[in-house]
């Protein structure tokens, strides 16, 4: 009788080493088509072509770095603090033409209707408001590079 019972006893243990055997095959099945699925669907950075890091490349604004601009009608947020001051001193009739030429990408007529103007006085004020901004901004730069 003690021999069946070590008989048993062995073959539970090649039962056990079996099951233990099948299951590590199968995890190294799954292993290896999970690996192939990867390199089929993944590419590396180190492979990507130069032209394809622009399309995935992102760049972090903060507000710190920009500067906001807030009227009742708009919100613009401004890299160039220099243009962002420039803009500040405008009246309000000239800054809204600029927001809405450059900011809304609106025309002169547009703008016309808009404000209830003639498109000539529009055309005016844009480029008054041009020669304006342009001349603060120098008196801005000269007078702080001194």
């Amino acid at each position: 009788m003690g021999q069946s019972s070590s008989y048993d006893e062995q073959t539970i243990r090649h039962q056990f080493d079996r099951k233990c055997k099948l299951a590590l095959k199968g995890e190294k099945i799954d292993y290896d088509r999970h690996l192939s699925y990867r390199r089929e669907h993944e590419v590396l950075f180190c492979e990507l072509p130069e032209a394809d890091f622009g399309k995935i490349s992102m760049t972090d604004e903060y507000d710190v770095e920009n500067y906001s601009l807030i009227d009742i009608q708009f919100d613009v947020k401004i890299k160039d603090e220099l243009l962002a001051k420039a803009i500040e001193t405008l009246t309000d009739r000239k800054k809204e033409v600029i927001f809405l030429a450059y900011f809304q990408g609106m025309s002169d007529a547009a703008i016309a209707r808009k404000l209830n103007l003639v498109r000539s006085t529009v055309c005016e004020h844009r480029i008054r408001s041009l020669e304006l901004l342009k001349n603060t901004m120098e008196e801005y730069r000269y007078g702080n590079n001194r």
